[in-house]
This record gives structure tokens, C-alpha cells and sequence, in this order.
């Protein structure tokens, strides 16, 4: 497979010619041969019940919401638990568990009356002290504290956290936080109840019924789901496949009715029976260095690579041009933190690469390991290019695939790696985006040092004034493109086949599958 790309790749370099299609951040249908020949199919009338099957490319890192780590795992899970409040369609808050909030002028109460009538998956009532519990254990807040658990740190604000009735909750903080809300996204899960690693229990559309380790897990209808309407389906079930190769192969035979995230080589060759949708998926690809190891911990290696990177020939040839470059770490959805200035700051230029490369110590070029998570075809496709893009310097870069569960071990925990092609899924507040690269944090894998980072994020971390934090925010991106941190390549395109059975599929600024909206077509 691997060298069958690559032959694919080396000849749409030597040809220099690329079909394009035109794209905007919206969720389109771009499939034409294969859209259904009755132009009113799309409007037909949702029905009730039936199931279908998702196919997705890795395993659950955990069926405990505050355990799981994988963005994978958690677009899963969106189906099953929820939050005060959740995210709808447009990336707007809004209530779910809670009915309503109210936040003080000064920014350091919230207030959450519950809605009435929620239900467990168990048939028990969500009570305050539910929301007490699950706060608490999202923050770390717990007694002993589970170690397994992945502790919001946002949510470290948080200095107590109150039942103040039956219906209401009180969230005190030790200073303002203009971005808590989105952290509040947090599952609300059961106080006493022990097995969600095994049984989880939530207040989502869809509730848990069987899981079974790399072939698939299995929800059905909420009948007690609190939003009139919805679900539609009696039951979904996400099928695992190794890789997109052979998820694709399962769609072909006709056993998976929705496959996410396609390579553009499969969108040309859908199966008939399936139309293609398209919108952004609000993920950050890029080539992550650690900035902690030779040949890395040298800035000027890492500039070198940024000007031999062609992002808009990345763009062309692995998502037929769809796809929108990207110079920084913030997402472009968070569009008045976004600084697009940054876009063209390292713009495709050969010999400047090459000087720089001389300056550093390095001119006859030299060799390094990027790895990349097998599972993701398109992170493998996009790496055998910047292989061959970065020939032209003389830097040979040489790719190891490995399991999703090694790379979050290896790379991700270990830091172990030199150099790693992926996506950084977008997160629930513009400040998390940038979290990642104070020096002490756990998540900081590029090992990224930099004082005075750190201080401009505590400045932003702290101000209420709004204009205050774009500026700041702003100020970080720089900083992390000046630096070269990694090699930002672009906010690409989720390329989805949906069978000509349903409707509702719909795409979101953050991470998910929702399953809810999803139903099958009426005669």
C-alpha cells in the first residue's frame, strides 16, 4: 500500500497538474457522478426507526467520558453522555442537562437550574449531586483522586462546587474566566455508579448496549431523551476497521452505511448506492516536531523545513484540493482569535530552505523518523508527500507507521518520536488551542520551551476584556509560528460517503458524530 502511494504521489509531482474542485466551509455535497439521480431525494421525509452502522478506523481508548483521551473516542461517546451544556451545529452553547445559566458580572459565580425530567440511561433521575460528583471528578476535585481520570485543567478555576437545591448548582471560581462555560461540556455522569468502563451510563440521544475490543460498540434510542424529535434511529452501531483501506473495503460490500473521513483517492472511486458530503473538520494537520531532540532543538532546522513545505500541493494532491492552509495552531473557527496573517509566513521557497539548512550546520541535508498512526490514510499520504518534498533539500525523511494505541503511548505520552504527522482536533475554547505549548504542560509532546510564551498565556488566561485576549492570543500564535514549533499544513476537508438511505448527516465545528439527526429516508 505504502508503495503504491507513493508511486501515486510521485506521479502527480512529475505531471504538475492537478484537477481542483472549488470549496467553501460549509457542508456541501461533492459527489456528482454519484448523487442520486432524484435531485429531491435530499428533501424526503425523515422516518422513524431502523439502524445503521458507522465505520470507523480505531478502537475506544476508554468507555469512561472523563478516562478518554482519543479525539476518535470522543466523537463516539457524543452520542451517549452530554453536559450542562453541549455544542449544537453551529458551535453555539447551548443548555442540555441544564436548563438555563446565569454567570455573575464579575465572572466568578455560574449558576445551573437543571432541566426537568432528565434521565439517566439507568431510568434514574439526574440529581444535583450528580452534577456536584461529575464536575468535581472532570476537575480533579475527587478524593482519592482516580488516577486514571484525564483532569480538565481549565477546570482547576474551579474553587468549589455546590448543590444550592434540588435544581440548582453553583460553581464558584478562585479568579474570572471568561472561557469556563465550554469546559462545562463535561459528562455528567452518575455519582453512584461504578462501571463505566464496562456499562457507561449517560444522559445522550443514544444509550450503551455492547461493546466488543476492535470490532465495534453498539447504542439504541434513548426512549426517555429529554429533545423532542430526536433520535430518529432505533439503533447505530460504529464498526472498527484497521485502517480507512479497509473500512472502504467495507463500504464497497455494502456492510457500512457511513464512512467519515475518506481519502480523495477513495471519493473518486464511491460505490454506487452513496453520495459524497464534505465540510471542514476544524482539525489542525500537521508535521509535529519535538522540538526537545537532534536535529529539532535547533530553530533553524525547523525553519528550513517550514520554507521546503508546499502546503497548497499538499492540499492538491492528497484532498484534491480541498482544504484551507494554515500557519498557526488556532483553529479557523474561532475566527476573531485566528491570526491569517500567519497563513504566508513561511511561503514554498526552496533556496531560502537550503541557506537556512547551511546555517544551521546542516548543508549537505540529513536524515530523520516521521511516524505516523497507520490507521489514518490521509496522515500517511500527507507525510509520503512531504517526503518527497523534502528531497529537494537533501533531507531524507523516513516514515514509520505504527498502531494508534503505540502512538498515543510512544508519541503522545512517551515522546518518544523525532517527527509525527497527524491532526489536532479542534477544542471546546480558543485558550485550549494554545495550552498545550506552556512548558510544563502534560500535553506539551513537541517538549516546546519558551518564558515568554508562558507569561503572554497567563496574561490571556487571566484578562476579562475581551480585546485584551484576542491581542494575546494573538501574540501566542506568533510566537509559535516565529518559532516554527511545528510545520502547519492546513485545516482540511472531512470527506464523508453517506448511504442514498438517509439524511440528516450533519458536520460540527468540534469532533463528533451525532448520530441524532441521522434517519432514513421516507418513500
Amino acid at each position: 500500500m505504502l508503495k503504491r502511494n507513493v508511486t501515486k504521489i510521485l506521479f502527480l509531482i512529475a505531471l504538475l497538474t492537478i484537477a481542483l474542485y472549488g470549496c467553501s466551509g460549509n457542508k456541501e455535497n461533492t459527489n456528482e457522478e454519484n448523487t442520486p439521480a432524484d435531485e429531491n431525494q435530499s428533501s424526503a421525509e425523515p422516518t422513524y426507526g431502523g439502524s445503521v452502522t458507522v465505520g470507523i478506523t480505531q478502537d475506544l481508548d476508554s468507555l469512561d467520558p472523563h478516562k478518554a483521551v482519543a479525539a476518535g473516542t470522543k466523537e463516539v461517546l457524543f452520542n451517549i453522555f452530554e453536559g450542562l451544556v453541549k455544542f449544537d451545529k453551529d458551535g453555539n452553547l447551548v443548555p442540555a442537562v441544564a436548563e438555563r445559566y446565569e454567570i455573575s458580572t464579575d465572572g466568578m459565580e455560574y449558576t445551573f437550574t437543571l432541566r426537568d425530567g432528565v434521565k439517566f440511561h439507568n431510568g434514574n433521575p439526574v440529581t444535583t449531586d450528580d452534577i456536584v460528583y461529575s464536575i468535581k471528578r472532570s476537575a480533579g476535585m475527587l478524593t482519592p483522586v482516580d488516577p486514571l481520570v484525564v483532569v480538565e485543567s481549565a477546570l482547576s478555576v474551579i474553587s468549589e462546587v455546590t448543590a444550592v437545591d434540588e435544581k440548582t448548582v453553583k460553581i464558584t471560581l478562585s479568579k474570572a474566566d471568561t472561557e469556563l462555560l465550554s469546559y462545562l461540556t463535561c459528562a455528567i455522569i452518575p455519582a453512584d455508579y461504578d462501571a463505566l468502563d464496562t456499562k457507561p451510563v449517560g444522559t445522550g440521544p443514544f444509550q450503551f448496549v455492547s461493546y466488543t475490543p476492535l470490532e465495534s460498540i453498539v447504542m439504541e434510542k434513548n426512549e426517555d431523551y429529554y429533545v423532542e424529535g430526536v433520535p430518529y434511529l432505533d439503533q447505530v452501531t460504529f464498526k472498527m476497521s484497521a485502517n480507512t483501506d479497509a473500512a472502504f473495503l467495507e463500504l464497497s460490500a455494502g456492510s457500512i452505511d457511513i464512512l467519515p473521513y475518506l481519502t480523495d483517492a477513495q471519493a473518486a472511486q464511491m460505490p454506487t448506492g452513496y453520495h459524497l458530503e464534505a465540510g471542514s473538520m476544524n482539525l489542525i494537520q500537521g508535521m509535529f516536531l519535538n522540538n526537545g531532540v537532534e536535529p529539532f532543538n535547533n530553530p533553524t532546522v525547523r525553519k528550513a523545513l517550514s520554507y521546503a513545505i508546499d502546503r497548497q500541493a499538499i492540499i492538491d494532491m492528497v484532498g484534491g484540493g480541498r482544504g484551507d492552509v494554515i500557519g498557526t495552531n488556532m483553529f479557523p473557527g474561532f475566527k476573531k482569535y485566528y491570526n491569517a496573517d500567519l497563513d504566508t509566513y513561511y511561503n514554498y521557497d526552496i533556496e531560502k530552505a537550503k541557506a537556512l539548512l547551511a546555517e544551521a550546520g546542516y548543508p549537505d541535508g540529513f536524515t530523520f523518523t516521521v511516524t505516523v498512526p497507520s490507521n489514518y490514510q490521509f496522515h500517511v499520504d500527507t507525510a509520503q508527500v512531504i517526503v518527497e518534498q523534502l528531497k529537494q533539500i537533501g533531507v531524507t525523511a523516513e516514515i514509520q507507521l505504527i498502531e494508534w494505541a503505540s502512538w498515543l503511548s510512544d508519541v503522545y505520552a512517551g515522546r518518544n518520536y523525532q517527527a509525527t504527522v497527524v491532526g489536532l482536533a479542534a477544542e471546546v475554547a480558543p485558550r485550549k488551542a494554545l495550552e498545550r505549548f506552556q512548558s510544563d504542560a502534560d500535553n506539551n509532546f513537541l517538549n516546546y520551551k519558551n518564558e515568554e510564551f508562558d507569561h503572554i498565556y497567563g496574561l490571556g488566561e487571566n484578562t476579562t476584556d475581551e480585546n485584551e485576549k484576542i491581542d494575546y492570543y494573538k501574540q501566542m500564535q506568533t510566537l509559535l509560528t516565529e518559532d516554527a514549533v511545528a510545520i502547519y499544513i492546513q485545516d482540511p476537508y472531512q470527506l464523508t460517503a453517506v448511504s442514498d438511505k438517509l439524511g440528516g448527516y450533519t458536520y460540527y465545528p468540534i469532533y463528533v458524530q451525532d448520530m441524532s439527526l441521522v434517519y432514513h429516508k421516507g418513500e
